[in-house]
This record gives structure tokens, C-alpha cells and sequence, in this order.
């Protein structure tokens, strides 16, 4: 009497399955995938626009001039003037793709760490193309064609959207996607001078 044999999946099969079908998914549309950094840049750039609201109001007492400190080495110093008398949303200030550490509400934030960088001394009449703040930037020099701008490996610093580039905001309001390599000049001159947030360590 012949019997066939029908094997069926052991329990570690089956876990080991289990387990790889997560970590497929995990690097398909976890925080390191290209899916999951393409949402959390339409999400920075809403953050973006809302501290450049803030930055108005502000303008708007100082015969449209944005906040300037002077010796500020770091874009906390000019951009915590903004709360609570601006805006006492402090999260806006933070990339939703990085992982940066929650900020107190409607506390200056001086001496802790937020996500963009700030051409400091812009006023509301410069043009539409005049960059105004951005996601983390490698460094602080103007940009040619072709130079590194955010992070092309996904490790600090600049890493705000891993490997996958980061936002600028104009002065106009409109805000725009950019590679980790910057794709044309991004030059400015003075009296605006770039502050990176602190980095961390």
C-alpha cells in the first residue's frame, strides 16, 4: 500500500517566511525606503510654508525684514525669535522624515535642535527666486550645478530624507523638491548668509 507523502511547513519555516516577508516590507515602504521619504517630503514642505507664514508675521512688525541675529551661527538662534509670538506650533520646525526629538510647544528653542536651515537676510520684497529656508544642507556655501546639497548616502549630516534629497522654499511661498546633488546653481550673496540647524552628534 503505497502512501504519499505530503509534507507540510514546520513552525520555523513558516516563522522564517513570516519574518522575511517583514523585512521585505520594511525596506519597501519603511522610514529608510524612497516610498515612505516621497510622503514625508510633501509633509516637510507643508512645514515649510507654515514657518514661512510665521516668518510674515513677523515681517510684518519689522518694516518687512526676517529675523536677524546678528552672530547667529545656527538657524535656531534667528528662527526661535518666531515663538511664541509668531507661532506657538514648534513642530513645524521639525522634518517629519528625520528623527529628530520633539520640541516643547510655545517655548523658544534656542539652545535645542530643529530640522532647517534659514538664508538669513531675506526681507518679503526679494524675488521669487531668492531661497528663504531649507531641509539640513551639508554645508553652508552657495551652490553650483552639480554640488553635493543634502545627504547622497543617508547618513549625517544632511540627512533629513535619507539619500533621497531634500525641499527648498522661495520667498514667493512655493516650495520644491531637490535631489541630494544640487541639478542648477543655488547661489546668494551677501547680506544673506545660510545657518544649518546644530547638527547632531
Amino acid at each position: 500500500m503505497n502512501h504519499s507523502s505530503s509534507r507540510g511547513f514546520t513552525l520555523i519555516e513558516l516563522l522564517v517566511v513570516v519574518a522575511l516577508i517583514m523585512v521585505m516590507y520594511v525596506m519597501a515602504y519603511g522610514p529608510a525606503s524612497k516610498a515612505y521619504q516621497e510622503k514625508q517630503l510633501i509633509a516637510c514642505q507643508t512645514n515649510l510654508q507654515m514657518i514661512q507664514i510665521a516668518l510674515k508675521i513677523y515681517a510684518a512688525d519689522y518694516h518687512d525684514s526676517y529675523p536677524v541675529v546678528t552672530g547667529a551661527t545656527t538657524a535656531e538662534v534667528p528662527l526661535s525669535l518666531l515663538v511664541p509670538r509668531c507661532t506657538a506650533e514648534t513642530a513645524i520646525f521639525l522634518c517629519p522624515g528625520s528623527a529628530a526629538r520633539r520640541l516643547p510647544e510655545a517655548q523658544p528653542f534656542t539652545d535645542r535642535k530643529i530640522s532647517y536651515a534659514y538664508y538669513m537676510g531675506r526681507t518679503t520684497h526679494d524675488g521669487a527666486d531668492a531661497m528663504l529656508l531649507s531641509d539640513q544642507q551639508l554645508n553652508t556655501q552657495p551652490r553650483h550645478g552639480g554640488d553635493p546639497m543634502f545627504s547622497i548616502n543617508g547618513k549625517r549630516p544632511a540627512d533629513n530624507h535619507r539619500q533621497f534629497g531634500g525641499n527648498i522654499l522661495f520667498c514667493d511661498g512655493h516650495a520644491e523638491e531637490l535631489p541630494a546633488i544640487a541639478p542648477r546653481d543655488l547661489l546668494y550673496s551677501n547680506p544673506v548668509v545660510l545657518l544649518n540647524p546644530r547638527f547632531r552628534l
